[in-house]
């Protein structure tokens, strides 16, 4: 007796199984202690091109669902923060904040530049070596009990800056990947200052209302009013060339008090669910091949990387009087790369603008440092107890 499956069976077929695998992998993350984003990338290598099950019936939803992922990802981001916080925040750590971009992004635009890349390719590896993980950071430091210590301020304000540079940094890239030229980058650099200048002073003076307009008793109603509004603004926002992920961030800053609490906790497991997706869909167009070739300039890049973000940390930390300890750690916390990592590497493969190799190096690097950055910052106590045993502050 046959058996015939159709393209819709063998769909889901192809996404139980995969969902099924994220899950799988999620828990083995949790049971080591790391950030189950280096696994999820593991998972897109094994069922993309050159993997071990390749997908196809899935490919369009799944393509789809990463979209909404990367949505997802900048508006909860969004809720973490008010616009007096982001005010404070970019008052507090500009000085950390300009050095953080010059110490991390130069690394990366470097090795583009050797490998042939262009200005363009230039620009997309800066940003992937540049941006901290916020999510493995605030993950990291909540289970270590680190929230509470004096130098987590500092580690928060230089996210919250990185995060306002992302605003900045993504509408710019997105124009010169469309191949604009310079002028359409300035352009683009203009409209995204605009756009954020005027979401911050709205969510000062009106962010209530927009909370009022979105929020419902009713979590069914809340849920789709929620999402709706993200997707909306999301969409507009990338006809205008400012980027999706910038629209949905500002909206994610439009939303305040009780409102941004409750729609948080709301998102939280559509986020989860999304937000691997993205990561599996960004690992399923990596070849697994093309990573031998660029796995020296990863190992290179996370090598020089990690100490300048521990460089960047050590520096902000103490500049807020913070002790030789509490600088190790605030330079440790830094040190993961993760979601805006593959943003950025996504955006410029989607764009068909820069080497295919670059895609590779990406997931290589963010596999590295995704895994390193928690490591750091369990390991930093003791290195530096050890490093004081062994050079006593006197000698």
């Amino acid at each position: 007796m046959s058996v015939h499956v159709d393209q819709a069976s063998l769909a889901l077929v192809e996404l139980g199984g995969m969902f099924f695998a994220l899950g799988f992998l999620g828990r083995v993350a949790g049971r080591i202690g790391l950030s189950p984003i280096p696994l999820y990338l593991i998972g897109g290598l094994a069922f993309g091109r050159g993997g071990v099950i390749p997908l196809h019936q899935a490919a369009e939803f799944s393509h789809v669902a990463s979209e909404i992922g990367v949505v997802l990802l900048l508006l909860l981001l969004g809720l973490e923060y008010t616009a007096p916080e982001l005010v404070t925040g970019l008052r507090r750590s500009w000085m950390a904040g300009v050095l953080d971009i010059v110490l991390n992004a130069t690394p990366g635009a470097v090795v583009a530049l050797l490998l042939g890349w262009g200005p363009a390719g230039a620009l997309v590896l800066a940003g992937v070596t540049y941006i901290s993980s916020s999510g493995i950071a605030a993950k990291v430091l909540g289970d270590l009990g680190r929230l509470g210590n004096r130098e987590t301020p500092v580690v928060l304000s230089i996210l919250v800056f990185e995060d306002l540079a992302m605003a900045v940094y993504l509408p710019i890239l997105t124009a010169i990947l469309a191949g604009v030229g310079i002028w359409g980058g300035f352009e683009a650099l203009v409209v995204a200052l605009v756009v954020i200048t005027l979401v911050l002073l709205a969510a000062l003076r009106y962010g209530h209302y927009v909370s009022k307009v979105i929020y419902s008793d009713d979590r069914e109603v809340f849920l789709l009013k929620l999402l709706g509004a993200a997707l909306l603004v999301a969409g507009l926002a990338s006809a205008l060339q400012v980027s999706a992920a910038v629209g949905a961030f500002m909206l994610g800053i439009a939303i305040s008090g009780s409102t941004a609490h409750t729609a948080a906790k709301l998102l939280e497991p559509l986020r989860d669910l999304f937000a691997a997706m993205f990561f599996v869909v960004f690992g399923l167009n990596t070849d697994p091949e093309s990573i031998p070739p660029v796995l020296g300039w990863a190992v290179l890049l996370a090598v020089v990387t990690t100490a300048t973000k521990v460089a960047t940390g050590w520096w902000a930390a103490g500049h807020a009087g913070v002790r030789r300890m509490g600088r190790a750690r605030a330079g440790a916390a830094l040190v993961a790369r993760g979601e805006f990592s593959i943003v950025i590497a996504g955006l410029a493969v989607a764009a068909g603008a820069v080497d295919g190799q670059l895609a590779a190096l990406a997931t290589t690097y963010v596999l590295l440092m995704a895994v390193l950055g928690p490591i750091a910052a369990r390991v930093v106590e003791p290195t530096v107890r050890l490093a004081q045993r062994l050079v006593p502050a006197g000698a």
